[in-house]
């Protein structure tokens, strides 16, 4: 590689890590390099300091590429791919249809020479993007939500294969869904303004909402068309480039929308897809010039995100899990209150963080709602997802499904009653998925792991109450905060209640539905941010203020 090239670069990352001073910031570049660089740039800039051809190089990557040539002289054995510039074998990531085994392909593992090279075609393609004016990227995003609806058949299969989910859901959500995010965003851009503030005689003030530069996105295997694109139409909408990483047990759909973009007129570099498990994870949430990252779902997975982030302060979302309290009132219209039960807990499998699946139903009317339930239930359809009329796929993937059924097992022994379900489907062509029947359990206790922790499966908890202050007490009572929902045709008590749920998503009177047009997110550990709604500019650009003054300045010195 041409040596000025190198030196630019280099100097790149002194930038980065210039605000860590003299004695911090050349191990963090020397740490940079190695990691992100590839063995022949890494010989090729030591070989160029070596032999002082190195001009214009930053000082203080000057030091951090002497550290890295000493360490290559005091450890050649462990540096010898470096010298010799050898290149590592691409890992693979095979994805396979979890309800049959079906083997469906392979895509490769980005490393931390392609997540720098990606971070680096963002970053050189981003400014001209953000310089377009709000119509002429809304323009190109419209495009890109008239070429999903197009394929959506095509890419509806894609998504049901790769998730297990069925089709009569895969084709009327994941990818309309995507849809929709891309038309409500495009509209948006139009309008990313700030404002004017009046400041008298002396002058005048406004503010600018500006691009954060390049964001990560990182997605979940539960929606992962949907995912991508509610992170990628409100980054581009706004002006930055995206750099998604869907999840690794999904990794087909996602794949796709880089040709998407492509002939939708999205220039190079301003959207790429990069594919790998943790570790390319990490790289991401790392990388100095990544400016925001955006992830759905953990707990556990969103602390070690903020955790990374905060290494370069990062600005974050983070949509993660739920155990989510749905409230049935007696005067509740009783097969709609069974409607959003089902909806709240069966759909896609269960594997859904929004779910409610503790769900609280008054006394006086627990044994009528439970008859009326387990009908609908047991009329439930398990099977091929291919099948138009099949309503229960396959859960995501084995280890999943042993979760899955070892909290049924300790719903069971915690004293807790099986309703209906609590089964492993293995008889045929079940044998080769990872089917589980829909659950319900009765006589549940708040304290109880199937009550308090998110399972993310078809596992419903049903548990009563005798007032509105002892269900709304008991509702509260969780580490979550994503959702809730209340069914009732006392509107009064509706949003009193409402009021008082600890939850980002609530619902009067339905459950589960999300509008491109209403912020979705939660509370407490579920979350730090909102997707959708026009609050998502917020999240995904950074606010100047600029005082303009209209006379001289009467400065005392």
């Amino acid at each position: 590689m041409n040596v000025e090239k190198l030196v630019r670069m280099a100097n790149q990352i002194a930038g980065f890590f210039g605000h860590e001073g003299r004695d911090k910031a050349p191990a963090s570049i020397a740490d940079h390099i190695h990691k992100f660089w590839d063995p022949r740039m890494r010989k090729e800039i030591i070989e160029a300091v070596t032999a002082e051809r190195a001009k214009n190089l930053d000082p203080l990557a000057l030091i951090a590429v002497r550290q890295l040539a000493a360490e290559a002289a005091a450890a050649p054995a462990a540096r010898s791919a470096a010298v010799k510039g050898a290149a590592a074998p691409v890992a693979k990531l095979a994805s396979h249809n979890p309800a049959n085994g079906e083997w469906l392909g392979e895509v490769p593992i980005a490393g931390a020479v392609q997540i720098d090279e990606a971070v680096q075609r963002a970053r050189a393609a981003q400014p001209a993007w953000a310089a377009l004016s709000g119509t002429e990227r809304a323009r190109v995003l419209r495009r890109v939500a008239d070429i999903l609806r197009e394929r959506n058949d095509e890419l509806s299969l894609i998504e049901m294969r790769d998730t297990g989910k069925p089709i009569q859901e895969t084709r009327v959500v994941d990818i309309v869904s995507g849809v929709e995010c891309f038309e409500y965003f495009a509209a948006l851009a139009t309008g990313a303004a700030g404002e004017h503030i009046d400041l008298g005689p002396a002058g005048f003030g406004y503010t600018r909402r500006e691009a954060l530069g390049v964001v990560a996105g990182i997605g979940a295997w539960n929606y992962p068309m949907q995912t991508a694109c509610w992170k990628t139409a409100p980054a581009l909408a706004f002006g930055n480039a995206m750099i998604f990483k869907p999840a690794e047990l999904t990794p087909l759909s996602a794949a796709e929308l880089p040709g998407v973009m492509k002939a939708a007129g999205v220039p190079d570099g301003i959207f790429q897809v990069v594919q790998g498990g943790v570790e390319t994870g990490r790289l991401l949430t790392r990388h100095p010039g990544i400016a925001k990252v955006s992830l759905t779902g953990s707990v556990e997975t969103g602390k070690a995100v903020m955790g990374d982030a905060a290494g370069t302060l990062k600005h974050v979302t983070l949509e993660l899990g739920g155990k989510s309290p749905l409230l049935i009132f007696p005067d509740a219209k009783l097969d709609q209150a069974v409607s959003g039960a089902l909806l709240g807990n069966f759909y896609s499998a269960g594997e859904v963080c929004s779910n409610a699946t503790r769900v609280f139903v008054h006394r006086s009317i627990k044994e009528e709602f439970l008859r009326r339930l387990l009908a609908r239930v047991s009329a439930m359809k398990i099977g091929d997802p291919a099948d138009p009329s099949t309503q229960v796929g396959s859960l995501i993937s084995e280890e999943h499904l042993h979760k899955v059924m070892s909290y049924i097992e300790m719903g069971k022994q915690e004293g807790a009653r099986v309703l209906i379900g609590g089964k492993r489907l293995t008889e045929g062509a079940f044998g080769k998925g990872f089917f589980v029947t829909p659950t319900v359990f009765e006589g549940c206790r708040d304290d109880m792991s199937i009550v308090r922790e998110e399972i993310f499966g078809p596992v419903m908890m049903v548990l009563d109450f005798d007032d509105e202050d002892e269900a709304i007490e008991r509702a509260n009572a969780t580490e979550f905060g994503l959702s809730a929902g209340v069914f009732t045709q006392d509107l009064n008590r509706a949003h009193r209640v409402i009021a008082k749920l600890q939850a980002g998503s609530c619902w009067i009177n339905h459950y589960n539905i999300c509008p491109m047009e209403l912020p979705f997110g939660g509370y407490k550990h579920s979350g730090i941010g909102r997707e959708n709604g026009r609050i998502t500019m917020e999240y995904y650009t950074q606010l100047k203020s600029v005082y303009v003054a209209k006379g001289d300045i009467d400065a005392p010195y």
